[in-house]
């Protein structure tokens, strides 16, 4: 501390972080615990969600932690939940970790649940989930019929009493 040896003394560069260094194009976000979002999520790259998102989430991968809240959709290649998600649930894999509570319907490929986790809804296994997660590579489909239609050209709802 009260030596007189240079300020900067010359070391050894640090081996390089192994996702900085690859050539890989593999990325993630993180939505920390402080933050909230109202609205919908949709990542190109891997998401790590620990926060709140009242909206639907549309990505790769995701990964919830155990504090984190979803109010929403939820539509991925693969999912590893271990938070509260309120809202239907999409995934080519999905694994349900014992701290997780879902309340909706869930449509997977394949399904790992541990002992402990709360599910509160319908399961489906098959083709519909791979149509979910084929529907991230690919426009959906435009609708057609005889929908009413606005000045605009787009499709008119109304309000049903």
């Amino acid at each position: 501390m009260f030596s007189k040896k240079p300020a900067n003394p010359t070391r050894p560069a640090p081996a390089s972080n192994s996702m900085a260094g690859s050539n890989s194009s593999s990325t993630f976000s993180v939505i920390g615990s402080d933050v909230k979002i109202k609205g919908d999520v949709e990542a190109s790259a891997d998401l790590h969600v620990d926060g709140s998102i009242e909206g639907d989430i549309k990505c790769s991968s995701l990964v919830q932690g155990e504090t984190s809240q979803i109010t929403g959709g939820v539509v991925a290649e693969t999912a590893r939940l271990a938070g509260k998600v309120d809202g239907s649930i999409r995934a080519r894999e999905l694994v349900v970790l014992r701290s997780a509570q879902i309340h909706g319907d869930v449509q997977y490929e394949a399904l790992t649940i541990e002992q402990g986790a709360q599910v509160d809804g319908r399961f489906a296994h098959g083709t519909k989930a791979n149509e979910a997660v084929a529907g991230l590579k690919k426009p959906a489909p435009q609708p057609s019929g005889d929908q009413p239609k606005g000045d605009d050209g787009e499709p008119k709802l109304g309000l049903v009493n």
